[in-house]
């Protein structure tokens, strides 16, 4: 007889359901206005007329400053999770990700819309949710526990895991006000990790934990998805852990879906909307250049092999990275630096300008020019990013370095000359030189 598996896996099977989500918040002094406004929606429903204030409010943009005292946190949004998925949430700080994390949590309910989802939502929202500080470690464990939905039995068959995955053992039977942010969360992850819900839902809080903390606590996301055909929804802004760990993404931009499809092409869809541009100019903004007392950082072009400013390059093809900048005083030796990052953030390369370090004279005050080439052929596709540094040596020093000053695409087409051939799927690596294959 085969053993009975509570948790069977359908295949397409819709566990979490998300349709037409929108949540309203009001801005400014709590209370302030409110009972009118109470009184006016009542008298609209008992009329049977729609909310008058659905009508109103700005996007959540918090950069800009708006013209109502409603603000839309999210907005229209629509998405399904199967069985077994890993659906990853990215977006800027303010898109309303934790919102909505909330709203599937339900911490709080929507304004407009509906959550449909099958069997139990365990969630890991904020360092210390759903824990009493005054109780022990270990009674923390039955209290989520038993919000969980878990028998006492249930829980104690899982304790000893519970206390081991954490690795809070010495601190178990102390009061969890105790405990560091670290410890809360290692805990916190274990209790919603082994009390087996169909869904698990994790913010950003691992970000608290040691990195050893973080590994394994991605390797249990995984074990739980692939494993035991679970649910899990994750957002962080580490672009490494959501590739490594999620299947599918959605893209928040301003409490509105903005893409939804593959992690990969989500997380290229949000790192290329980051401003990335190939033309950086500061000439005429003097106060905001990147500077020493010395020099300044005037302009950076990223160009193609027919020398045009470009963000979309071949593979195949080398590209230019061209530095101006202007001497301010005469007499200083320095050297130029040179990072490269993709769209995990991962660094692919440094280079020093090791020429500037043997300059017998030093350069005259006005314009220079510094341009680098990386080779075709070497990188993988995706998104890029540079920064660039004025550096001294004798003792080291550096004396401006200005992240993300451009960034560019490589991108390897379909076709006769593609490095990928006629495969179409996920191609892993951080570079991706054609080699030379030979019998």
């Amino acid at each position: 007889m085969k053993p009975h598996n509570p948790h069977p896996t359908t295949h397409n099977e819709v566990i979490l359901k998300a349709e037409n989500i929108s949540k309203q918040y009001r801005l400014g002094t709590v209370g302030t206005g409110t009972l009118s406004h109470d009184l006016n929606r009542w008298w609209h429903k008992v009329r049977g007329k729609e909310d008058p204030y659905l009508k109103i409010g700005d996007t959540n943009d918090r950069s800009t400053k708006g013209t109502s005292d409603y603000v839309w946190a999210l907005q229209d949004i629509h998405f399904e999770v199967q069985r077994g998925e890993v659906l990853g949430i990215i977006g800027k700080n303010g898109a309303g990700k934790s919102t909505l994390l909330k709203i599937l949590s339900k911490v709080t309910a929507p304004t407009i819309g509906s959550i449909k989802s099958r069997g139990r939502i365990a969630s890991l929202l904020e360092v210390g949710t759903g824990f009493n500080p005054e109780l022990t470690g270990r009674e923390n464990i039955f209290l989520n526990g038993a919000i969980l939905g878990m028998t006492k039995k249930e829980i104690a068959s899982k304790l000893d895991e519970i206390i081991a995955f954490s690795g809070c053992e010495r601190y178990i039977d102390t009061p969890t006000k105790r405990y560091s942010s670290g410890m809360t969360v290692r805990l916190a992850f274990a209790v919603a990790a082994f009390l087996e819900p169909e869904i698990l839902v994790v913010d950003e809080v691992l970000a608290v934990g040691d990195a050893e903390f973080q590994k394994k606590a991605i390797g249990k996301m995984q074990d739980i998805s692939k494993g035991e055909g679970r649910t899990v929804l994750f957002v962080s802004h580490n672009m490494a852990a959501v590739k490594s760990l999620c299947t599918r993404g959605i893209v928040l931009e301003h409490g509105k879906v903005v893409f939804e499809g593959d992690i990969e092409n989500a997380i290229q869809n949000y790192l290329e909307d980051q401003n990335s541009t190939a033309h950086r100019n500061w000439k005429n903004e003097d106060q905001s250049r990147p500077k020493a007392d010395f020099i300044e950082l005037l302009e950076v072009r990223v160009l193609n092999k027919e020398g045009a400013i470009a963000i979309n390059h071949s593979i195949f093809d080398e590209v230019k990275i061209e530095f101006q900048y202007n001497i301010l005083k005469e007499g200083e030796f320095f050297t130029h630096g040179f990072n490269l990052f993709n769209a995990e953030n991962i660094h692919i390369l440094s280079s020093h300008d090791k020429n500037s370090l043997t300059l017998k004279e030093s350069l005259p005050l006005g314009i220079h020019k510094k341009t680098i080439t990386i080779l075709g052929n070497l990188l993988a596709e995706g998104s890029y990013k540079c920064s660039f540094a004025i550096m001294r040596y004798g003792p080291f020093h550096v004396e401006f370095h200005e992240m993300d000053v451009v960034g560019f695409n490589i991108i390897d087409e379909f076709g006769d000359k593609t490095v990928r051939g006629s495969y179409s799927g996920h191609y892993p690596g951080l570079i991706r030189p054609e080699l030379e294959w030979k019998n």
